[in-house]
């Protein structure tokens, strides 16, 4: 028996795996004495979440169906990347495979846990600027759109709830936070608010 916090588990058990989850049960003690069991689905690569931003103040979103809920999601780019790997190392291919796009700088803005009651997935979020456009490099399972749109315009689908994406919507929120009170390069930071 080991303690969780105020679990007690008596035996763990992976239930389901495909190339990219892992799916465990745990048996035991429930904080109030009773017996329990509690699933964790473990994704097997972390979250890599990018906010690529223009010289001009614009971003790119990227639009593709989402097969869990059968919808459309306008989102910021991002993807998996293995955990034996740096996050930025991620970053990067992912921006490059979504977008066609290369930057020149980088700063990781946001670690978060994506929906910490039912996973243990970690969420690596980074601001990518002076941007070189080029082609996608798809993989095989991905339809992507791509929109170019002024900053503002994105946090204004954020709030406005067109964006659903919560990653999405916390990179947004967060790097606007960023601009707004001076914790990022002025220049960048004016183009945000004031361009596009």
């Amino acid at each position: 028996m080991a303690k969780r916090g105020p679990w007690t588990v008596t035996s763990k058990a992976k239930v389901f795996e495909n190339p990219y989850i892992e799916l465990h049960t745990y048996d035991g003690i429930r904080p109030d004495g009773a017996p329990g069991v509690y699933g964790v689905m473990s994704p097997k690569n972390h979250a890599i979440l990018i906010l690529p931003v223009f010289a001009d103040g614009t971003t790119m979103l990227v639009g593709q169906h989402r097969f869990p809920l059968d919808n459309y999601s306008w989102e910021i780019p991002e993807g998996g990347s293995p955990k034996s790997d740096p996050p930025l190392d991620g970053a990067k291919r992912e921006l490059k495979e979504e977008t066609g796009l290369t930057a020149k700088h980088w700063r990781e803005i946001l670690q978060a846990e994506t929906s910490n009651s039912v996973t243990d997935e970690q969420a690596f979020g980074f601001l990518a600027w002076d941007l070189e456009e080029g082609e996608q490099e798809l993989e095989g399972t991905e339809v992507i759109e791509r929109k170019r749109l002024p900053f503002m315009a994105a946090l204004d689908m954020a709030v406005s709830g067109e964006i659903r994406d919560l990653p999405s919507v916390a990179m947004i929120l967060k790097a606007h936070y960023m601009a707004e009170t001076g914790q990022l390069d002025t220049k960048l930071a004016h183009a945000m608010l004031q361009g596009g």
